[in-house]
């Protein structure tokens, strides 16, 4: 079974109806017999508001801390997205990079990519 990354933005996954779409796309790439994993954005504007809302929290910026709170917006999309790709039928399971893991330098905010272990990806 050959494995298809699909990668939607945030205009793709703006709201509950373009979630549904984007499940929609996924399960019929699934249903030709295709292994689906789905790189999402934060729901349009979402990542913006996250950032709004670390500025007014702090002038200091934790870099840590903004990570975790503006990686919140992804972590609610595909959560969304699991949903919608189940009641199609299908099974679905959101990770987050740690889960995979996805492995990258020291740098926060703005951090590279080393290596993507895909172990568990392919174990599901």
């Amino acid at each position: 079974m050959s494995i298809i990354v699909m990668k939607f933005g945030g205009t793709s996954v703006a709201d509950i109806k373009c979630i549904k779409n984007v499940a929609q796309k996924v399960v019929n790439q699934y249903k030709k017999n295709k292994k689906i994993v789905v790189v999402v954005s934060a729901m349009s504007g979402a990542t913006d508001n996250l950032v709004n809302l670390t500025n007014q929290i702090s002038e200091k910026r934790n870099l840590k801390e903004y990570d975790v709170v503006v990686s919140s917006g992804e972590q609610v999309t595909a959560g969304l997205l699991a949903m919608a790709i189940a009641d199609l039928n299908v099974k679905s399971r959101s990770l987050m990079g740690w889960q995979i893991p996805i492995i990258t330098d020291n740098t926060h905010y703005k951090a590279i990519i080393d290596n993507i272990l895909n172990t568990n990806i392919l174990s599901l």
